[in-house]
């Protein structure tokens, strides 16, 4: 009998401690499968949770076919998509409306559920990181969380969303995810063939994941401190020199976003190279990322204030998109927002 097959005969005798174990070695690859499904870490947190009660409360109803893995899967499945049904999708303000043209004005915050929230690379651990890990994956495991993926996903029905994740990123074969969706493989394989297709259609042609080992750690620490340096000295030729002619900058949950380096310099002059500035860098979605410390004249310290992800270019590392994730929301304690990134909650040199 495996340590499994004895938690799970514990377990199923009502010992919560048993259950308890049985389940939190799945929590974390869990978790990042409902962030993939809903791409909120909120709602991705409160679905594992809810799953994990549907767990205890069904024990008595698993037979042991499948994998107390697969089991697991089959129940968080279920509870995202009950979710997303009855939720608006995921999306950044590029998907929202037109870029804003230079000199415009902020729109007021959109602060209902709608935008994608960032995902700390730090917590795909174990079974949920690094490279594919079996023949019917297609995707690795933290290209599944890069922003443009996300994206993607956020756009395919529900349904498509689960098989895409479980079968080409989770390597689930076709008959587990039938058994998971209670459908036949016949049905999971046309829903798979369309997500493949949306996804062909909807993703760029190199991953951020294949974009950062092309550029090698020492490049990647060199764009963050250059990026860094550039906003904490105010220099807005030097922060535009790093990035695309046709980049753009948006900052969840304003609506309003800018494209171009004309609008661009126009609104980092009159904005946020006004402001003093500390960073420190991390990285979140698979991607480089940074996160920003604003000084507040209340309390003289540098407090965390936006998440910084960064879209490299494949050609010459340059930055295409910043999405800056800000954490000014009442709802949101930009302290607790850092700690998921690693970062601390005063500037490091403050």
């Amino acid at each position: 009998m495996t340590d499994e097959d004895e938690l799970l005969r514990l377990a199923r005798s009502g010992d919560q401690g048993a259950f308890r174990d049985l389940v939190e070695t799945h929590r974390a690859e869990l978790r990042s499968y409902c962030y993939r499904m809903l791409g909120s870490v909120q709602d991705a947190e409160d679905a594992v949770q809810n799953a994990m009660l549907r767990a205890w409360r069904g024990l008595g109803q698993f037979e042991g076919r499948s994998s107390v893995r697969s089991w697991l899967y089959t129940i968080a499945t279920n509870t995202t998509l009950d979710i997303a049904r009855h939720r608006t999708r995921r999306e950044l303000p590029t998907d929202f409306g037109p870029a804003a043209s230079v000199g415009a004005a902020f729109e007021d915050n959109v602060l209902d559920p709608v935008w994608l929230e960032p995902y700390p690379d730090r917590w795909l651990t174990g079974p949920d990181a690094g490279s594919a890990t079996g023949p019917e994956a297609r995707y690795e495991r933290r290209e599944s969380v890069e922003i443009a993926f996300l994206l993607m996903l956020q756009h395919l029905p529900p349904l498509q969303r689960a098989v895409l994740i479980l079968r080409d990123v989770l390597a689930f074969s076709a008959a587990e995810v039938a058994g998971q969706l209670s459908t036949t493989v016949a049905a999971v394989n046309s829903a798979l063939q369309r997500a493949r297709g949306a996804a062909q259609a909807g993703l760029p042609g190199t991953s951020q994941q294949a974009t950062l080992r092309a550029l090698g750690d020492a490049r990647l620490e060199s764009i963050a401190a250059r990026y860094a340096d550039a906003l904490e000295t105010g220099d807005v030729d030097a922060l535009l020199d790093m990035l695309t002619v046709d980049a753009s900058w948006c900052m969840p949950p304003m609506p309003t976003w800018f494209q171009g380096h004309e609008a661009l310099r126009s609104w980092l002059m009159r904005d946020p190279l006004t402001q003093r500035w500390r960073h420190a860098a991390t990285r979140a979605n698979g991607q480089l990322a940074v996160g920003c410390y604003m000084y507040s004249t209340e309390t003289e310290t540098y407090e965390p204030a936006v998440i910084d992800v960064l879209s490299l270019s494949p050609a010459d590392g340059k930055i295409t998109a910043v999405t800056a994730f800000v954490l000014f929301d009442e709802q949101v304690d930009p302290a607790s927002v850092f700690a998921r990134f690693g970062l601390p909650t005063k500037a490091p040199d403050s």
